[in-house]
C-alpha cells in the first residue's frame, strides 16, 4: 500500500502583473498556477492565456483582494454540544484532528470568510506544524494553556485568540449553545486586525486540469472511527459532484442548514505522539511521510504523502510515484491513526460497510 515519494516543493506565481503575488503551486519554481483558455491568433496559431487561480482551491480568481490576503485558521469545536458549526462550508480547507475526545477542526479561510465562525476552542501543539506552511496564517482560537500559548507565540502563526485579538476580533457568546461550546468570532473582524502581519498562503495541493479525466477507483465514499469513538462518514453524491458528510448516519449540517459537502477528501495516515504541553493531548506528526488516500470526483487514489518540513505543502503521489491532482475546489483532510478509516466500494451498499 505504501510507495516511496520524493519531497518536492511546488511553487507558482499568479496575478504577477496586477497584484505582484508570488505563491506556491504545481510546476517548477516561479511557474504560474493557472487554468488555460484556448485563444486563436491568427487562424492557424493556438496559444493559451493563463488564468490566475486561488492558491487553496485551484479555482479562478474572482476577487483580487481576497487572493492576496492571509489565510485564517479557525479552531472549531466538534463536540456534540457545538453542532451545528458555523462556517465549515465556507472554508477552503478543513483539517480534522484527533484530540483528547471527539475531534477538532482547523478550518482554513481564504477565498471566502464566515460571519460568524465557530464555535471556537483551544489550539494544540500539533497545529503549529500542520499550518505553518500557510505563510503566517491568522490563528483564530479561544486560547490555551500556558505551554500551548507559549508555543504559538514562538511560531510564525499570528495569534488571534480571544484575549490577543480582544474586542476588535468580533468575539461573542451565542445564546443557543452552552459554554464552552458557544464562542464565536467573525472572519471580517480578524482580517481587519491583520495589519500586515499575515502573509499570502501558497498552494497546499496540486490540482488536475478540469478538462482532464479523473483517475482512480470508483467509490461510494468512506467511513471513519476516530478517537473517542467519533464516527463520521463521507458519501459521494454524483448529482452535486461532492462528498457529503455524516455523523454516523445523521446529516452533518452547517448552521445555515446546508449539509457539509466538499469536492475532495484527503485521508492522511500519520503517527500520533504525546504533546509536550499536555500528556493527555495527542499530537499528529504531519512532517514526514506515510500512506494517503485521495477521494475526488467519485474516485479514490491510494498513494503516499510527504512533507520534509513544516514549510512544505502536501506532496501526494500515487503508487507509480506520479503526483495526485485534486479536483479544483474545497478540500477536507482527515488526519487519522492507522486503521481509523475504511473505503466504501462503489459496488457495495454503503450501509453494509462496517465501521473501522
Amino acid at each position: 500500500m505504501n510507495a516511496t515519494i520524493n519531497a518536492r516543493r511546488v511553487s507558482s506565481m499568479f496575478l504577477a502583473t496586477v497584484i505582484g503575488l508570488v505563491a506556491c503551486g504545481g510546476g517548477s519554481s516561479g511557474s504560474t498556477p493557472t487554468t488555460s483558455v484556448p485563444s486563436t491568433v491568427p487562424e492557424t496559431t493556438t496559444t493559451t492565456i493563463p488564468v490566475p487561480v486561488m492558491p487553496l482551491t485551484g479555482l479562478p480568481v474572482v476577487d483580487e483582494a481576497a487572493a492576496v490576503r492571509p489565510a485564517i485558521v479557525a479552531k472549531i469545536d466538534n463536540h456534540p454540544g457545538a453542532r451545528p458549526q458555523s462556517g465549515l462550508n465556507s472554508a477552503d480547507i478543513v483539517y480534522e484532528e484527533n484530540v483528547e475526545k471527539w475531534t477538532r477542526f482547523a478550518a482554513v479561510f481564504h477565498s471566502t470568510g464566515s460571519d460568524p465562525v465557530g464555535p471556537l476552542r483551544s489550539g494544540r501543539t500539533q497545529d503549529i506544524d500542520l499550518v505553518t506552511s500557510l505563510n503566517k496564517p491568522l490563528f483564530l482560537w479561544s486560547g490555551g494553556n500556558a505551554s500551548v500559548t507559549s508555543a504559538i507565540g514562538k511560531s510564525s502563526l499570528v495569534n488571534m485568540s480571544a484575549s490577543a485579538a480582544s474586542n476588535g476580533g468580533g468575539f461573542f457568546r451565542s445564546a443557543d449553545k452552552k459554554a464552552p461550546h458557544n464562542l464565536f468570532s467573525k472572519t471580517t473582524n480578524i482580517w481587519a486586525l491583520d495589519a500586515g502581519r499575515g502573509g499570502t498562503p501558497p498552494a497546499q495541493f496540486e490540482y488536475r486540469d478540469p478538462a482532464s479525466p479523473s483517475v482512480g477507483t470508483d467509490v461510494a465514499g468512506l467511513k471513519l472511527t476516530m478517537d473517542g469513538s467519533m464516527r463520521a462518514a463521507w458519501q459521494w453524491n454524483s448529482q452535486t459532484g461532492k462528498f457529503l458528510r455524516f455523523h454516523e448516519t445523521k446529516v452533518h449540517e452547517d448552521a445555515d442548514g446546508s449539509q457539509v459537502a466538499f469536492d475532495n477528501v484527503v485521508v492522511i495516515q500519520c503517527e500520533y505522539t504525546t504533546s509536550s504541553a499536555d500528556p493527555r493531548s495527542p499530537e499528529a506528526q504531519t512532517v514526514g511521510s506515510g500512506p494517503a488516500w485521495v477521494y475526488s470526483d467519485g474516485k479514490v487514489v491510494e498513494g503516499t504523502w510527504n512533507r520534509p518540513d513544516n514549510m512544505s505543502p502536501w506532496n501526494l503521489r500515487d503508487s507509480a510515484g506520479k503526483p495526485i491532482g485534486l479536483s479544483p475546489g474545497r478540500t477536507w483532510v482527515e488526519l487519522i491513526r492507522e486503521g481509523q478509516a475504511v473505503v466504501a466500494p462503489a459496488d457495495v451498499d454503503f450501509d453494509d460497510v462496517a465501521w473501522p
